[in-house]
């Protein structure tokens, strides 16, 4: 995991705050719509037909539509002009269940890489001739056009994914003749910066942000969606009690929106329900993976994203790392995992749309609580909170409340005791809900 604690944007230094603990209490900045807002990452043609229709039906039994699909260019065009017909096939799948899928073109085709001939990263490395990638992104773009957005490259800040180094110079060219040549074709067709690893640091370069290094090159004036990958050790972010995510997201969307950048999402972020051996992320199983999901969902819901894409839809097979096999909400089979129910009593809680609320009165409260204060579609409050003391809260003037636990499915009636609602709370998230 990639440190965040200090960011170095040029002569500029961003330091999160200090770890102890305080009061945090969101208001979120504007309605969400879960269907339009939360989508998720898969990979359906890596599975048999009956597999990949069975992990559409869970999703849309979220009634969520939005999904990003990896496009390893290696994989879908190996020799020029030939196509992987799986993919096909899986396409028109979507299109039957009325996904809204958003394609990322990534990883050398044999016959563009940049590679030398005995490497054995061969697609790690970017093409020879920007206009071999560009070509082909546009052609991609013509055979699938039920694709809502593309974007250009994946993680290109990261070594491994550009090799020798990760080059802002060299992505910029790629980005820019990629956007020219398909609006030349598609003028109308939303286009989008690679997703950037964690919140964009370059490691070879000093932890320098590729995003700040494209902004400075008018990043802002293509008109793109600008996406990253806002990975933490914990849902708040890597260390205890310091909300480094809400502090790093803040800075850099601020950033991002004042150099003119309209829509910006977060195209990948989760937890591995892995049992080991460790790989960069700590073990926390099936039960820790609900229960991070859960609380990040939550605060990315009150920060300035467009659109956010949980990764993964469902597990992989020996094709992925030990630890990249075990993101799914479904396993291998197309079954829930307990992070997919966990979300499914979520959604059925919060109900499909929630808008902005004044954060309630609290008294008594502990010190590292965080809530979120959301009014749902039928005019009642909700509350969405956790605390790691699992103290308990006060709440003035509420008359009666439901409080659920979505981990569980578990939910209790609550009654004022007093003139105060009394809540008892838990590390992972509940959800209350008053008049």
């Amino acid at each position: 995991m990639l440190p965040i604690a200090c960011l170095v944007v040029g002569a500029a230094v961003f330091s999160v705050r200090d770890a102890e603990a305080e009061i945090t209490s969101l208001k979120p900045s504007r309605t969400v719509v879960w269907k339009d807002y939360l989508g998720v990452n898969a990979q359906f043609h890596f599975f048999p037909e009956a597999n990949y229709r069975k992990q559409m039906t869970r999703l849309r039994e979220l009634d969520l539509q939005w999904v990003r699909i990896a496009m390893h260019w290696a994989i879908l065009e190996p020799t020029r002009g030939q196509y992987y017909r799986p993919f096909d096939e899986a396409a028109q799948a979507m299109i039957e269940n009325q996904l809204k899928p958003v394609g990322f073109l990534a990883g050398s085709a044999p016959f563009a890489t940049s590679a030398p001939a005995n490497s054995p990263y061969q697609d790690s490395y970017p093409p020879t001739n920007n206009r071999l990638y560009s070509d082909s992104l546009t052609r991609f773009i013509e055979r699938y056009p039920s694709f809502q957005a593309w974007q250009i490259w994946n993680e290109p800040n990261l070594p491994s994914f550009w090799r020798p180094r990760e080059d802002p110079n060299a992505y910029a060219a790629l980005l820019v003749d990629a956007v020219d040549t398909v609006r030349r074709r598609f003028p109308d067709k939303p286009l989008g910066t690679a997703g950037m690893a964690y919140f964009s640091q370059m490691p070879s370069r000093n932890m320098e942000l590729m995003l700040k290094a494209l902004l400075e090159k008018g990043l802002a004036s293509k008109n793109l969606i600008v996406s990253y990958h806002p990975y933490t050790e914990y849902p708040e972010g890597n260390s205890v009690g310091k909300n480094e995510l809400l502090d790093t997201v803040r800075y850099i969307n601020g950033g991002l929106r004042g150099a003119g950048v309209k829509q910006i999402w977060a195209t990948e972020w989760g937890w591995s329900s892995y049992a080991g051996p460790e790989e960069m992320q700590a073990i926390i199983g099936v039960s820790g993976q609900a229960d991070y999901t859960l609380r990040r969902l939550a605060l990315m819901s009150a920060l300035d994203f467009d659109r956010i894409f949980l990764f993964n839809l469902s597990d992989l097979d020996a094709r992925a790392s030990v630890r990249d096999q075990s993101y799914g909400l479904l396993d291998l089979n197309g079954n829930p995992k307990p992070v997919y129910q966990a979300l499914k009593n979520f959604l059925r809680v919060t109900g499909p749309k929630l808008a902005p609320a004044d954060p309630p009165a609290f008294s008594n409260a502990p010190k590292d609580l965080y809530s979120i204060a959301w009014k749902r579609n039928d005019g009642r409050r909700l509350l969405m909170l956790w605390s790691a003391s699992a103290g308990k809260l006060q709440l003035p003037g509420a008359r009666q409340a439901t409080l659920y636990d979505p981990l569980s499915g578990k939910e209790q009636n609550l009654a004022t005791d007093g003139g105060n609602l009394s809540v008892q709370l838990k590390p992972s998230l509940q959800l209350l809900v008053w008049d």
